[in-house]
Order: structure tokens, then sequence, then C-alpha cells
């Protein structure tokens, strides 16, 4: 009787270790499969998703091969698996089911990204952020002024106010803190510029030179002029001439410029309009980059009034008028041979 006791309790042994390996390997394999994707596939986990139902996710997908006796062993002999995290992850080809739950479990989530251009437009961004489907939208039904006043800034008028750049978020981040952290990077910027600034140059405030670096940006794309134009509208400032640069014209038409520029305009009375107005315009008129807030504090040290586009790409620089004439006629020149 004890005989057939123990070989029968021996059975049993050899049957649960048996099963408990033939678990252990079928969940293993179930894990190691790779996922079945030839390009980067973006998940999103809600709040609450089960280990069970982020498995049904990509097994909808047809991601990975499915096998309901080993994902309802997982919870058993891989609990670390099981606490995933809310949020939008980027699945890799190649990654096998154990990295994807591991990745879903760490919270490292996928970073998109919206890039602002050097010299747009604050209407611009707004436009942007708007088209942006990542992104929380908070800001639609704000103006201008009530964007200002929930970002702490002493200034209704925005333009210039945030650094052109790249910018990381996750699924589901507000589109204020896109401009918030971008008006911040400006102001680190300005300031470090501002502290590393050429002595005795005809700007007053951070501010002013902000402006200047936005004419800068707008009038070259040319890093190697940039410190050239600045001089021009250096040397003008400190002659107390006028600046007469057409993008300051273009500013202030706003939605009335089609691409030309008529005579009548560069005579139009706006607040921006450097042919008429003295000194600066009041605002910068376009978002700044690193390059051209260097240029604005930094100018190169010339005599150069005057510059014109050379019809090549770059511009010609003139100290007098009469340079600057010839400079003109032969632009036009180079124009008219190109009809």
């Amino acid at each position: 009787m004890i005989k057939k006791l123990l070989a029968l309790i021996l059975v049993i042994i050899v049957f649960a270790t048996a099963s408990y390996f033939y678990a252990v390997k079928k969940t293993n394999d179930y894990l190691a499969q790779p996922l079945l994707i030839t390009e980067p596939q973006l998940i999103t986990i809600h709040g609450g998703t089960s280990l069970n139902r982020a498995l049904a996710l990509m097994t909808d997908q047809a991601w990975l091969v499915d096998d309901p006796l080993a994902s309802k062993l997982l919870r058993r002999f891989y609990p670390e698996l099981t606490p995933i995290r809310a949020g939008t992850y980027q699945l890799q080809p190649g990654l096998s089911l154990q990295d994807s739950l591991a990745l879903l479990v760490s919270g490292r989530e996928f970073q998109f990204s919206i890039t602002f251009i050097e010299g747009s437009r604050f209407s611009e961004w707004r436009a942007s952020l708007a088209q942006n489907p990542n992104l929380q939208q908070t800001l639609t039904e704000h103006s201008e002024a009530d964007i200002a006043q929930l970002l702490g800034i002493d200034n209704a008028k925005l333009e210039g106010l945030f650094l052109a750049e790249t910018y990381h978020f996750t699924k589901g981040e507000k589109d204020i803190d896109i401009l918030r952290r971008a008006h911040r990077k400006l102001n680190r910027l300005l300031e470090h510029e501002w502290e590393h600034r050429q002595p005795d140059l005809p700007l007053k405030t951070p501010y002013e030179a902000l402006i200047l670096a936005s004419i800068i940006e707008k009038e070259t794309a040319i890093d190697a002029e940039r410190e050239r134009v600045s001089s021009v509208f250096i040397n003008r400032l400190n002659k107390r001439m006028r600046l007469q640069t057409d993008p300051t014209v273009i500013y202030g038409m706003g939605d009335r410029y089609q691409g030309r520029i008529r005579r009548a305009d560069l005579r139009e009375a706006t607040e921006y309009n450097t042919y008429v107005i003295n000194g600066l315009p009041p605002t910068p008129i376009a978002m700044a980059g690193p390059a051209s807030i260097k240029a604005a504090l930094n100018p190169e040290q010339s005599d150069y009034l005057y510059f014109v586009a050379s019809g090549h790409g770059d511009h010609v620089f003139s100290k007098t008028l009469a340079e600057h004439n010839r400079a003109v006629r032969a632009y036009l020149q180079v124009i008219r041979s190109r009809q």
C-alpha cells in the first residue's frame, strides 16, 4: 500500500514538474516571438487598460500570434510585465513581445515633434499648433492677448517672443505648454546674448534687440551675412537714418500683401513702415533664430549703410548712396536677363 502511495506521489510530482516546465516554456516562447510588423507602429494605452487588453490590442492589429493560455500564464511567471502604464508608445520591427511589454511598463512614451521655422509669424505658429492632432487644443477660442495673459507675458502682441526650433512632446500635451517652453527658451537665449553684447549699441532693451533680430531674420537666410546686415541697421540707427527695410512694410500691410510692394505701399503710414517711421518698429515682425539674435547684438564693424539683393542669392553692401544705386541697377539688369 505504501509503495503504491509513493508511486502515486512520484507520478504526481513528475506530472506537476513537467507541467510547470511546459508552462514556463510556453510562456517564454510566447514572449520571445517578434512582433509581426515591418515598420514602426504606435500603440496608445489608456488609463486603466489591463495587460490582457493590451495583448488583445496587439493581437487585433495582427502584430503577434495569439496564445490564450500563455497570455494567462504571464501574470504568474512575469508579474513585472503586468503594471503597464498609460501613454502612446512606438513599437519597432524586430522587437519581441517581452521587450514590447517592458516598454509599456517603463512609461517611456513616444516623443512627437513640432517644428517652427525661423522667420515665421505667430499666426503661423497658431495654425501649426491647431492642426497637430497629437496636441490637446486649449487655445482655439483665445485671442492673442488672452494667450499672453495665460503665459504671464506683459505684452498683448506675441510676435517674436518664442524661439523657433523643434519641440518634442508626448501625446495629449497642451498646446500652450509648447508655447510656454518656447518662450522660456527665447528668454534664456536673449538674456545670455544681451549680457555678451557689444558696448554702445543704439539698443536700449533686450526687446529692441529682438525687434532688430527679427528684421535681420527676414532680410537674409545666409548665416555669413547676418552680422553685416546687422551692421547696416546699427549704423543707420546711429546716424538717425530710417531703416527703410521692406520686410517691415510687408508686415505692416498684413493680409493685403500679395507678393509685391508698390511705391504707394512704401509711402503708407503704418506703425511698422520703416520708410516712414523713425527707428525700430514697435514689435518684432517674426520669430528670430539664435544666429540673428546674436548678430543683432554683435554686428560686424563696418561703414555700410545700404544693401540690396545681388540676384544670385546673396546681397551687395554699399557705403554710399551712389554705390547702392549702382548695385540696384546691376540687380535689375540680372532680373531682366532672366525674363
